[in-house]
């Protein structure tokens, strides 16, 4: 028979787990963050005795061969690695930054940042990194794509439409371009086929669109007046406590566009905006845009309107010389499936 739980166990239990996943998740965070410092510290060290003291490249060489015998059990100490090491140093002279911001990072990338040659930029990459919870996957795609170019690049009414605090927020989140190159479409497909790949790689899609984004939903219904209407795809921001409405648009953007988001919006806020939400924004994302055609459409619209592009390859945001120098997907893919069955595991 089994035994009776008392009364408060499950409410407990569950509080409990939820204080173990915590200290796992901040004892894992602490080991990171030692670990990080450790290798700042050496690669400081390597620095200082090969600029200071003279020590030749060579002492790296030394180095690996010497710490590998004393610890044959990490990996960590690789001639590779402790390069890495000495240029992770060299990249971040301070030690505040390293213990704030990428020392909160995994070493995978930090290896990544340093491919960013610019200061001002790589302290972005690793800001955004540790604040997104991006992979170095993910990473490596946000800084291929140029994030830190796009990001606030949205051509938006906000600073009109929204108070002063919510609209610097607001025009933060939105890009231009955002980059949907996980969708292998054709320039000329539908909205609805856009729609569609978009749905089917929903993750992906969060991840461009940034942290704080909460899907609700596709094609979602609006009924107004008898008469039935549909917002392509509907979000909930936590950041900003509102619903976010975005129209897709396969070809270029036409004034018209933002009349109907602006009933999208009037309709959101009447029937589905909750008392304590922020007003309902727009997002129409388009395939082009022109900066004077957008200004103008949106000078008399007083719902929160955004418009941004969209490409579908990264080749789209290339020189058209450089793009049409690529490989085209179905002539790599013989060369990937050729390599997957060859290569060993990493």
């Amino acid at each position: 028979m089994a035994s009776l739980v008392p009364a408060g166990y499950t409410d407990w239990l569950a509080n409990l787990k939820m204080r173990i996943r915590d200290t796992r998740l901040r004892t894992a965070l602490a080991v990171n963050s030692e670990l990080i410092l450790l290798y700042w510290n050496i690669g400081r060290d390597i620095l200082i005795r090969q600029e200071r003291d003279g020590w030749g490249a060579k002492v790296v060489d030394r180095l690996a061969i010497d710490l590998r015998a004393e610890f044959p059990d990490s990996r960590g100490f690789s001639r590779a690695n402790l390069l890495y090491m000495r240029a992770f140093a060299e990249a971040w002279p301070d030690l505040p930054i390293v213990q704030q911001v990428v020392g909160q990072l995994p070493w995978g990338q930090n290896i990544e940042l340093l491919g960013v040659k610019d200061p001002s930029e790589r302290h972005w990459y690793a800001q955004a990194a540790r604040a997104q919870g991006w992979s170095r996957s993910v990473l490596a795609l946000q800084i291929a794509s140029q994030a830190h170019v796009r990001q606030g690049q949205a051509i938006t009414n906000f600073e009109r439409a929204l108070p002063p605090a919510t609209s610097d927020l607001a025009q933060q989140i939105l890009k231009d371009p955002y980059q949907f190159d996980f969708l292998n479409l054709d320039p000329s497909v539908q909205e609805r086929d856009v729609e569609r790949g978009l749905i089917a790689r929903v993750k992906d899609l969060l991840l461009e669109l940034g942290k704080g984004f909460s899907f609700i939903g596709s094609q979602h219904h609006l009924e107004v007046g008898g008469e039935d209407f549909y917002v392509d795809l509907l979000f909930y921001h936590r950041k900003l406590r509102c619903l976010i409405a975005v129209d897709l648009k396969a070809g270029r953007f036409r004034p018209e566009h933002a009349g109907k988001m602006n009933f999208y919006l009037a309709a959101l806020d009447d029937h589905e905006r909750e008392s304590d939400d922020n007003p309902s924004i727009g997002l129409i994302l388009c395939r082009e845009h022109n900066r004077v055609v957008v200004e103008y459409a949106l000078r008399g619209v007083e719902t929160p309107i955004g418009v941004s592009r969209y490409q579908t390859m990264l080749a789209e945001s290339l020189p058209a010389d450089l793009a049409a120098a690529l490989p085209s997907p179905d002539e790599l893919e013989p060369g990937i499936l050729t390599a997957s069955d060859t290569d060993g595991p990493d």
